[in-house]
């Protein structure tokens, strides 16, 4: 059986369970699970490779000491073992600075976690299929992200809005592109489950020669994640990555104030796509200066990656097309990003490549800190030969980009990529929503009533932005 079929088996036997109200705590329920039984694989080859390490979780509450005998505890029994002795103990483990990082790391996620099952019986037959995954094995670890997009597929219908899985094939472009190299510190301050950082982290891989640089490894991967369900499946996924003390903080990126960002504090590389769509409260806000105040979270977490970049640093970010044609904020936004960056490509994407989680148009921001924009390369991604969008069933794949990757160091106009100087860009007013001039047709006769209905509404969008601009300067005057 698939691991998503597993999982999805996991799912079937939590509904019959009095306890488990919906999907928000059935992934809640199976995160803490996973998370156990993964650290206690990793714990076991920690053991193998260290004579003298010291469990992190005490004997008697590791997965391999009550959970992984088919034949264990079950009933009331394991109820009242989870609830009154696991979750206990694990939650009130009593740390100071001498205790082993590991150990922060399992209370941090079990501070956050619950046991929402009512039936020690029902339990028991979760525990078993989980048993089923082997998370010693490279193939079942490779196979966790199909957990992921099981996951983050019953978060979405949860209600759990902006939280969606960024394709595989994205997240190593973007990381490609930007190129990480040993002893560069990586940072997605919006890091959800982690793609992003694995990526990396499987980028830099290939760099490592000796321990010395294992180590170094283990110190640059950086991540920060707000809500408690992605911050889990983060560090779950970078120990099964061997990073055995993930650096992620369970923290709101926006919740400091950036002026408060030292030297030290800053990074040579961000990979993100933060949420968009969303929007933040009052108290965030004066967080920025007052100049990039906006509740549009998209727009924050431009402000905030402009912040923390180093001089030299690299970045990718994805930008809905929002962010390229607005005006007011994101034109300041933009000046300053223009002026004290350089935006050398703006990837656009499709139609349906974060299909099923957003149909909104999306693109891929290239950028270095340290000197100022001249020109920005548009490179439009063409769809597949058949293809009217990306979908669920028809995702977008990695070869795909072989397109972009073989003109990326030898740029030359062509049916997908253009250039636009500085001086046009101003002359528009800094809005970056720039149609590809070598493919001008017009192909609203072949589109379907719901394109044509979506392309009107983006318009319409456009034009009451530029109302509301203009109510905001006749109301200065």
């Amino acid at each position: 059986m698939s691991i998503s079929a597993t999982i999805k088996a996991v799912q079937d036997i939590m509904r019959q369970d009095a306890g488990v109200d919906g999907d928000a705590q059935r992934i809640s329920q199976l995160v803490w699970m996973i998370f156990l039984k993964v650290f206690d694989a990793k714990e076991e080859e920690w053991e193998l490779m260290d004579d003298d390490y010291t469990p992190i979780i005490p004997e008697g509450l590791r997965w391999r000491d009550w959970a992984a005998d088919d034949e264990g505890i079950t009933g009331d029994e394991l109820l009242d073992f989870v609830n009154n002795k696991l979750f206990k103990e694990l939650k009130e483990m009593k740390l100071d600075e001498n205790s082993n990082p590991k150990a922060f790391i399992v209370k941090a996620v079990f501070e956050d976690s619950y046991n929402y099952m009512k039936s020690g019986t029902l339990m028991r037959q979760v525990i078993n299929k989980l048993n089923e995954i082997d998370f010693t094995t490279q193939k079942d670890r490779h196979l966790f992200n199909d957990i992921y997009e099981s996951i983050l597929r019953d978060l979405q219908s949860a209600g759990n809005a902006g939280e969606y899985y960024t394709p595989r094939p994205v997240t190593q472009f973007m990381v490609d592109m930007v190129n990480p190299q040993l002893g560069e510190k990586v940072l997605d301050f919006a890091c959800g489950t982690g793609g992003f950082l694995v990526c990396a982290l499987e980028h830099l891989k290939k760099q490592v020669k000796n321990i010395e640089d294992e180590k170094t490894l283990q110190e640059t991967i950086l991540g920060i994640e707000k809500k408690p369900l992605p911050y889990m499946l983060a560090v779950t996924n970078l120990i099964l990555h061997d990073i055995d003390v993930p650096k992620i903080r369970h923290d709101n990126s926006l919740a400091r104030n950036v002026r408060d960002y030292k030297p030290v504090d800053k990074v040579d590389i961000i990979v993100t796509n933060p949420p968009f769509g969303g929007i933040e409260e009052d108290g965030i806000l004066v967080n920025f200066p007052q100049q990039f105040q906006t509740k549009e979270t998209a727009d924050l977490f431009m402000v905030l990656l402009m912040y923390l970049l180093k001089d030299t640093g690299r970045a990718a970010i994805v930008l809905p097309d929002g962010f390229l044609f607005g005006e007011g904020v994101k034109t300041t936004i933009k000046e300053k990003l223009l002026e004290e960056f350089n935006l050398h490509t703006i990837v656009r994407l499709p139609k349906g490549v974060f299909s099923p989680y957003t149909d909104i148009n999306t693109n891929l921001l290239f950028l270095e800190k340290g000197k100022s924009t001249k020109e920005i390369w548009y490179f439009e991604h063409p769809l597949p030969e058949g293809y009217k969008n990306y979908t669920k069933t028809r995702p977008i794949k990695i070869e795909e980009f072989e397109l972009e990757k073989q003109w990326w160091n030898n740029r030359e106009e062509n049916e997908y990529a253009w250039k636009v100087s500085i001086e046009e860009i101003k002359s528009r007013n800094y809005n970056l929503d720039i149609k590809n001039p070598n493919n001008q047709v017009d192909n609203d006769v072949n589109k379907s009533p719901k394109e044509i209905i979506e392309k009107f509404y983006v318009s319409y969008q456009k034009v009451i932005e530029n109302i509301r601009m203009l109510e905001k300067e006749l109301s200065r005057e």
